[in-house]
């Protein structure tokens, strides 16, 4: 999959495209529909599957509030990857940017740049300055200009709307097979294994160490994991998702203490999946007390998983 971070980054070669607009923080079923959707079209029209969306989102660059991240960045591309998207493009939203007439954002960037041949949009989709843009705006000049615009319809699973809201709640609540289902696929994080403070070593807990951003959806706390990535078998173990305040901890942290496993993998690019939370964050009165805690932990997940 091609990230491409400005229109200016659009290769000279850039034939055109079958796009979709939006903010797809959760990559949920309902999005996970116009995705499947969009690859039709792009076998259809023979031009590459393209998710738009904004850095920041317009509604955080405006109310100056960034709702906690279900994916960060990495994971949401390894994501949109496995689902099939081809192209990414990110928009820079800037003041500037927001200024944009509507009419002009679609012929200046839909048509003239992308060459978007095939757009699908919510009908409640609004776009431009004082998002005076709407999807009648966007039929008028996709008739005008050879852009077919379509609307995505509401994904519902149980009688309610799949919605990034319901998943980022599931993750605040640490209900991670509640999150799966509106997923679609299991939640996973992944990055490169870090250096760390090597602190768990000394007491007997050496982790994997992976940075997260701030503003991470996943509820802090320790869960039981599956691990892939370190060689060709998934892996069982314990992870610590926060800041580590029996430390004095600053930083989001994921950390992992992988069950059977003692080889050296800074530099490996691994996935971690939660499987089951098991309790909260807390921060202890002494590193002695901690260790005693984390037994329990790990003994806790080792019955989970039945190993």
């Amino acid at each position: 999959m091609h990230i491409i971070r400005g229109l200016n980054h659009l290769s000279p070669y850039h034939e055109g495209c079958v796009a979709t607009i939006g903010n797809f923080d959760g990559l949920h079923l309902g999005h996970q529909s116009v995705f499947a959707h969009l690859k039709e079209k792009s076998k259809q029209y023979n031009l590459p599957a393209t998710v738009i969306s904004f850095d920041p989102l317009p509604h955080e660059f405006f109310s100056g509030d960034t709702p906690p991240r279900i994916y960060p960045q990495r994971d949401k591309m390894r994501v949109l990857k496995i689902l099939g998207i081809d192209d990414f493009v990110r928009l820079k939203f800037t003041k500037e940017f927001s200024q944009i007439e509507a009419e002009d954002f679609v012929n200046d960037m839909l048509l003239k740049q992308l060459k978007v041949r095939y757009l699908a949009v919510g009908d409640d989709f609004r776009f431009g300055k004082m998002r005076k843009g709407d999807f009648q705006l966007l039929q008028k000049l996709g008739e005008k200009n050879g852009m077919e615009v379509q609307d995505t319809s509401t994904f519902k699973a149980d009688g309610e709307r799949i919605s990034s809201t319901r998943v980022r709640k599931a993750l605040q609540a640490g209900n991670i097979a509640e999150t799966n289902r509106l997923l679609g696929h299991s939640y996973s994080l992944s990055g490169r294994i870090r250096h760390g403070d090597k602190l768990g070593r000394t007491i007997g807990f050496p982790t994997l160490n992976l940075k997260l951003p701030e503003a991470i959806a996943l509820r802090s706390g320790i869960y039981a994991v599956k691990i892939h990535g370190l060689d060709d078998k998934t892996y069982f173990g314990a992870a610590s998702v926060g800041k580590r305040p029996t430390v004095n901890g600053t930083d989001m942290r994921l950390e992992t203490y992988v069950f059977d496993f003692n080889k050296d993998v800074y530099g490996k690019y691994v996935c971690i999946k939660p499987v089951e939370f098991i309790r909260p964050e807390e921060k202890f009165e002494s590193l002695e007390l901690m260790k005693k805690v984390i037994h329990q932990d790990c003994n806790k997940i080792k019955t989970f998983f039945k190993i």
